[in-house]
């Protein structure tokens, strides 16, 4: 059942992770700033920021608006540090230039969708949230209390017990936002933090950033063209239109302002869906220009109604200036505490993912049993040779083909809460993608040791320890590099994508195993496919674990063509001495794969692409 929302769960903080300090504020401008976008393969760049200069106060709920298109979302982007590529201008924090690493541990960005772990309790995100963001020096009673409070100012307390995919549009929103409040941000971010909330939810959304502002925060956010209460309920605004600046101000002085340029805004018309109207340029793109101009692109304050802020022309020179480094944050946990903080949520997941756990092993199970029933006892009868190299030709396939798509399936949905938690600083990407790979030992191994078993006994294979053990780590070996091949695919392509390319990979594996097409008899020109297939190396082992040093096999048909196990090795151009240097191939190929999914996926949380 979805837990219900209550619209009187505000409540105001009691101070344990409210700062009310004037040395804490942060005041943000920026001066002169471009954001430049490529079109495409010779199709030149487009400015999606045109010069725009602005000012955000501290204790201010600021509302960025515009049409679909005028920038917001980027604005949000670049201010935050989330997007650096193409980035001209100068952004200054309380007078000095911004610095990434600095302003990082002072600021969070809530994205427009909620990238929660859905399988985790409200109570259960909140504290892994906190021991991964609160100092060491913190006790576990101080931590408890930080989260009770949070909680309970932005009533969430009541529903700690439920899982968060149970929760309604409104809480998953707040529980986005408290996770964050857990290290006391004193800059926010949220991009179009009222999508997909009804009229009260989002009513309630904005009281609670409102309170969060005038406790001493600067809340920027960017909005679609709210109600008139909800407009109202902004204490700044600034309007976009085709990357320029058309207002910056007090909500109240947006009608003042509109009547000044004879642009007078209609009786009984919400004055937020009016300007809309003005930025569409519904009224003629003179009147776009006309704001434009008045405002001088964002350094006019006249109308902010703070006579405390300085001319926008007394910030830090640097118009030009290419933000576009990126910083290695230093993270106020140490990496053992990220590792331990992960694991412990990765256990709480493995346990009740139906996908990740329990799928998998009866999947194996079910395989096993139908590929045991289908090749029953062939594995010492000599006139089914034929019959158990298909069999290990195709429970390779299987490791592969499950595993593979499994990753490519459900690795794109966890980069974006990788990419979410790992901007706002909770854990560096060493520690999750070391993590990630002790979790799936575990479900890895069990999953392979039960397949080993059934199919082994089932198929009737040599009842020797040395060759079950050979075969099962065979196995094990496949299960890993596909995995590696499944982060790989699904940290650089979309899920669409993947599963396009994730088949068209394992066909080319395929037709460079040995099976079908003899080694042989591929081309010279296309050997070098021989040397990068993992199935070749996986099939030759697995033919080598059944059939190194095996006598002449039992005969129960009148002729047995094969019962002399080398004379099938010749005909498909195997040997059995090769097992040694197979595993060493796979043992390298895997950790080749490792390596590059750690830096695709590097790239990849670099660059912050939504696929």
């Amino acid at each position: 059942m979805e837990s219900k929302d209550d619209s009187n769960g505000l409540c105001e903080p009691k101070g344990l992770f409210i700062k009310d300090r004037k040395q804490d504020q942060v005041e943000l401008r920026f001066k002169n700033l471009y954001y430049t976008v490529s079109l495409g393969f010779g199709k030149g760049t487009k400015d999606v920021l045109k010069n725009i200069n602005g000012i955000f106060a501290p204790n201010q709920l600021v509302a960025i608006m515009g049409p679909s298109g005028a920038g917001k979302s980027s604005l949000l982007d670049v201010l935050s540090g989330y997007n650096l590529k193409g980035v001209r201008g100068n952004v200054t924090v309380n007078g000095e230039e911004r610095r990434l690493d600095s302003f990082r541990r002072l600021s969070c960005y809530i994205q427009q969708d909620d990238r929660l772990q859905p399988l985790l309790t409200v109570n259960e995100n909140m504290h892994i949230a906190a021991n991964l963001k609160l100092s060491m020096d913190k006790t576990k009673k101080y931590k408890d209390a930080v989260v009770d409070e949070i909680l309970s100012t932005l009533g969430l307390d009541k529903c700690k017990a439920t899982r968060t995919a149970r929760l309604s549009g409104g809480q998953k929103k707040r529980l986005s936002i408290a996770l964050e409040l857990i290290n006391n941000p004193m800059v926010m971010f949220l991009d179009e933090p009222t999508t997909g909330l009804d009229s009260s939810s989002c009513s309630q959304c904005i009281s609670l950033l409102k309170l969060l502002a005038h406790q001493g925060r600067t809340i920027i956010c960017t909005i679609h063209q709210p109600s008139a209460s909800l407009f109202q309920m902004f204490d700044q605004v600034y309007i976009l239109s085709q990357g320029t600046c058309l207002y910056q101000g007090s909500t109240g002085n947006v009608i003042p302002y509109l009547s000044k340029l004879e642009l007078p805004c209609p009786l009984y018309h919400n004055p937020a869906d009016f300007v809309i109207e003005l930025a569409c340029g519904d009224h003629g793109n003179d009147k776009i220009v006309k704001m434009a101009k008045e405002i001088d692109n964002g350094k006019c304050l006249t109308w902010t109604g703070n006579s405390d802020l300085l001319a926008i022309n007394d910030a830090p020179s640097g118009a030009h200036k290419n933000i576009s480094k990126e910083v290695d944050i230093v993270h106020e946990t140490s990496a053992y505490n990220q590792l331990k903080c992960l694991l412990h949520r990765g256990i709480l997941k493995c346990k009740r993912d139906p996908d990740l756990t329990y799928l998998r092993i009866g999947v194996n199970i079910t395989v096993s049993v139908l590929l045991g029933t289908l090749f029953l006892q062939i594995g010492d009868d000599g006139s089914k040779i034929f019959d158990n190299y298909n069999l290990l030709f195709s429970l390779l396939m299987h490791h592969v083909g499950s595993t593979l798509m499994l990753n490519i399936i459900n690795f794109p949905a966890e980069i974006s809460i990788l990419t979410k938690e790992h901007f706002n600083r909770w854990y560096s990407l060493k520690s999750y993608y070391i993590a990630t790979n002790i979790l799936d030992i575990p479900i890895t191994t069990l999953g392979c040791l039960i397949f080993s078993v059934i199919i082994y006994l089932m198929t009737g294979q040599p009842l020797e320890w040395n060759r079950f053990t050979m075969f099962t780590f065979i196995c094990w070996l496949m299960v890993l590099i596909s995995q590696s091949l499944g982060f790989i695919i699904g940290a650089w392509f979309s899920v669409i994508n993947g599963n396009f390319v994730g088949p068209i990979i394992v066909v080319m594996l395929m037709v460079f195993s040995g099976f079908g097409v003899n080694l042989r008899d591929i081309p010279y020109l296309l050997k070098w496919g021989t040397e990068i297939s993992f199935l070749r190396y996986g099939l030759d082992a697995l033919v080598a674990a059944m059939y190194d040093k095996r006598g002449v096999l039992p005969c129960y048909s009148l002729y047995c063509h094969y019962k002399y196990p080398t004379k099938f090795l010749d005909e498909v151009a195997m040997t059995t001495d090769h097992f040694n240097y197979d595993v060493y191939a796979l043992l390298i190929t895997l950790l080749i794969t490792r390596v590059v999914a750690y830096f695709l996926l590097r790239l990849r949380v670099r660059s912050r692409v939504s696929l």
